[in-house]
C-alpha cells in the first residue's frame, strides 16, 4: 500500500508540475515529443472530458458532489478492506481533485498532452480514465 501510494503521489506531483510548465509557457507553441503526433502543448480547456461544451460554477459544484460521493464510496470500501477498489478509487479522486483545483484557481482545467487528430489532455485525465476502467474491469469480473 505504501508503494502504491508513493506512485499515486508521484504522478499527481507530475501533473502538477506538468501544468505549471504549461501555464508559465514553458512549452511555447508546442514541444514536440513523437513528431507532430504527440507533443506538449498548453491549451486551457474549460469543458468537461473530451471538450464537451459543459463549464461554469454549476460543473464545480457537480464535481465536488461527486468527489464527496467517490470519497464516501472510498470509505465504504476500505472497511470492507478492497484494496484494488481503494486503490482505484484514490487514483480518480486525486485526479479528480488536480483538475478541479485548475478549474477553481484559473477557470479551466490545463490540458498539455496533445494527441494530434484526437485531443488533448493531462495525467489527471488519464489517471481518472484508467481508474475508472479498473473498477469496471473490477465489477465485470465479480460478476
Amino acid at each position: 500500500m505504501i508503494m502504491l501510494s508513493l506512485i499515486i503521489i508521484f504522478f499527481i506531483s507530475l501533473d502538477r508540475f506538468l501544468k505549471f510548465l504549461a501555464i508559465n509557457n514553458y512549452f511555447g507553441d508546442g514541444l514536440n515529443i513523437i513528431g507532430e503526433f504527440f507533443k506538449l502543448k498548453f491549451i486551457g480547456n474549460p469543458n468537461i472530458a473530451f471538450s464537451l461544451p459543459f463549464n461554469g460554477q454549476f460543473l464545480n459544484i457537480i464535481i465536488i458532489f461527486i468527489i464527496l460521493g467517490l470519497i464516501y464510496n472510498l470509505i465504504y470500501v476500505a472497511v470492507k478492506k478492497s484494496f484494488h477498489q481503494v486503490a482505484l478509487l484514490l487514483i480518480i479522486i486525486l485526479g479528480a481533485m488536480s483538475n478541479l483545483l485548475d478549474r477553481l484557481k484559473y477557470g479551466y482545467v490545463i490540458d498539455y498532452l496533445d494527441l494530434s487528430y484526437f485531443t488533448v489532455f493531462n495525467l489527471a485525465d488519464a489517471m481518472i480514465v484508467l481508474g475508472v476502467i479498473g473498477l469496471g474491469w473490477i465489477m465485470i469480473k465479480s460478476k
